[in-house]
């Protein structure tokens, strides 16, 4: 098994990490190096990790260094202690299928097997978007149809059909990720419509209610280019000085005003409605 290090600018970091997913669906391993550097980490079997003229073309100038090791064959396994169960505000236990639901009853149960897509609930974008999820259920506001744009591992979809939205569905352009969120929500006993699509180029499906926990380059793309504004959009993947940026593109296009944003670390997540009820979440 090879263990690829790739060292990015911090301020390139999401972009590069969009151009880097594209080459690993089941996800990276994310290091913070110091403030100017993050290194983000794939594994793979030799022939299966991209060159080192691929990631130059598509990272570009952010990269500052890509080393290579060989770690050992039982990677796989030792992998699994990783991923830990994580607790989102005090009503949701998201946690791998290796792991035993929680002591406590009354946190609604998520299993997530990471497998061969991206979001665990582990990263702080996503944990992000299931604290605006369970605010939103918590004031009555998990009701109706959702739509999970880049769906991953299906876990924020998932976790809203658990907190009352119905019907749900989810989109993803990776083939192992619209597998993967399907097997997911099998597993968790849930309904959820999960199909391919390309938010660059299709069609863009609507819902009252939208999770997107997407980067800043799709983010803005999706600005442009939904047809019919959702009453709610929870968007993620966000460092914190791209907020106002994202916030006001989809207020000029979509009519959407911020209800409130949310940090983890470097991190950050918008809450944003079609219309101006005084809520902050």
């Amino acid at each position: 098994m090879i263990r690829l290090a790739v060292r990015v600018a911090r301020a390139d970091a999401p972009d590069a990490l969009a151009e880097l997913l594209a080459f690993s669906p089941a996800g990276v391993e994310e290091v913070d190096v110091d403030d100017a550097t993050v290194e983000y980490v794939l594994y793979g079997a030799r022939g299966e990790l991209p060159s080192l003229h691929a990631l130059r073309a598509g990272v570009g100038a952010a990269l500052v260094e890509v080393s290579s090791s060989e770690i050992a064959d039982d990677w796989a396994s030792r992998w699994r202690s990783f991923h830990r169960p994580i607790e989102i505000a005090g009503a949701l236990y998201v946690r791998p299928p290796w792991h035993e639901p929680a002591d406590d009853s009354k946190l609604i149960d998520v299993v997530i097997d990471p497998g061969q897509a991206f979001g665990t609930g582990s990263h702080a974008t996503t944990r992000l978007c299931l604290e605006l999820l369970v605010s939103l259920a918590q004031n009555g506001g998990a009701a109706g149809p959702l739509l999970d744009l880049g769906t991953g591992s299906g876990v924020l979809a998932i976790a809203a059909a658990k907190l009352g939205f119905a019907p749900v569905s989810g989109v993803d352009h990776e083939p192992e990720s619209v597998a993967a969120a399907r097997t997911n929500a099998a597993a968790n006993g849930v309904a959820i419509e999960v199909s391919r699509l390309d938010l660059r180029r299709d069609a863009l499906p609507s819902a009252p209610t939208i999770t997107a926990n997407l980067l800043r380059p799709l983010l803005l793309e999706l600005a442009r280019r939904l047809r019919e504004p959702p009453a709610v959009l929870i968007a993620s993947g966000l460092l914190t000085d791209q907020l106002d940026e994202v916030a006001g593109e989809f207020a000029a296009r979509q009519g959407l005003h911020e209800r409130g944003r949310r940090h983890d670390g470097e991190w950050s997540a918008l809450l944003l409605e079609a219309d101006r009820r005084a809520r902050i979440l």
